[in-house]
């Protein structure tokens, strides 16, 4: 796994944090490190086509099982973010102007890697007139065109800055799977997501509904960042009043000391306990595990998001 690059004057807002210490991890955390020949095609791939992955950038503990299995999330629009969320390892300043290829080596590179499921995410661009939609409309195009047979999950950022109407660019280009990650409850927005709204991106997920019914949609929370479990529950029952279909729910993992601290590792069994109250308040599709991140065996859930909503309407 290469080194990330993040120089020191990218990260400004860091610089002035204070050290967190970072406790050690409990065995139900600890992945094997990343190795194989699967693992070293994907790297490969994503060298020669020029692109950024946020498996690398966020230092995502499943790298090294997906890329094994030719699965990575690819991150559009460059790897530099306007926004300084306490809790991500993405460097934060101002971003290089957009790459007009980008979307077609994007669309090469899941052509070669022969995937059946891709995920685009993006770090946010607050300098940007549209926030990005456009590009991720041509990004979901061309691989359309590329991969026809190829399912598309995207993970957004919020757009806060835009004007509402560039939703409906994204929304056009008929993604499979709308994601934008709330990342949290909403009483630690202030100290974690100090840049974002709560209930915008709330309502950002909920528009999406409006416009495509057809469009799953999807979000997920970390735990372990000083949140209640009655917290928890209310962000389940707001999810689901928003007409999310799928909830994520992983363990905080501290990057540096110069991140936000966690609180606590939450144990498999209180993550099978969230699991079951998520599907119970009516989600399609729960994943609730330590290791859970939004695009971990997004193929696999993808099949079973789907198999699930026609069970659903089935037996309506």
């Amino acid at each position: 796994m290469r080194d990330l690059k993040i120089p020191q004057q990218r990260h400004p807002e860091k610089a002035h944090r204070p050290d967190n210490a970072q406790p050690k991890k409990p065995d139900w955390i600890r992945v094997r490190a990343p190795g194989g020949q699967g693992y070293a095609d994907t790297r490969k791939i994503m060298r020669e086509h020029n692109l950024v992955t946020v498996c690398e950038e966020a230092g995502c503990p499943n790298v090294g099982e997906c890329w094994s299995q030719g699965h990575a999330t690819m991150m559009i629009m460059g790897d530099i973010c306007t926004r300084g969320c306490t809790f991500c390892n993405i460097a934060t300043g101002r971003p290089d102007t957009l790459d007009v290829f980008e979307p077609g080596r994007v669309a090469d590179a899941v052509q070669k890697l022969g995937l059946n499921h891709v995920v685009i995410t993006s770090v946010d661009r607050d300098d940007l007139e549209d926030g990005g939609a456009d590009h991720f409309a041509q990004t979901i195009r061309a691989i359309r065109h590329r991969s026809p047979g190829t399912t598309i999950e995207i993970l957004t950022p919020d757009f806060l800055k835009c004007a509402p109407s560039v939703l409906e660019t994204v929304v056009a280009a008929k993604p499979d799977v709308f994601n934008h990650n709330l990342e949290t409850v909403p009483g630690l927005y202030p100290s974690v997501r100090p840049g974002a709204r709560y209930f915008h991106s709330l309502r950002l997920l909920q528009r999406v509904k409006e416009l495509d019914p057809s469009i799953f949609t999807k979000s997920g929370i970390m735990v372990g960042l000083g949140e209640g479990r009655q917290q928890v529950m209310q962000v389940m029952e707001d999810m689901r009043a928003a007409d999310v279909d799928f909830l994520t729910i992983g363990q905080y993992l501290q990057p540096t000391p110069k991140h936000h601290a966690v609180d606590r590792f939450v144990t498999p069994e209180e993550f099978a306990g969230y699991e079951k109250a998520a599907y119970g308040k009516g989600f399609l599709m729960v994943s609730a595990t330590p290791l859970t991140r939004s695009s971990y065996h997004a193929g696999d859930d993808f099949a079973r998001l789907r198999a699930a909503r026609e069970a659903r309407l089935a037996k309506a």
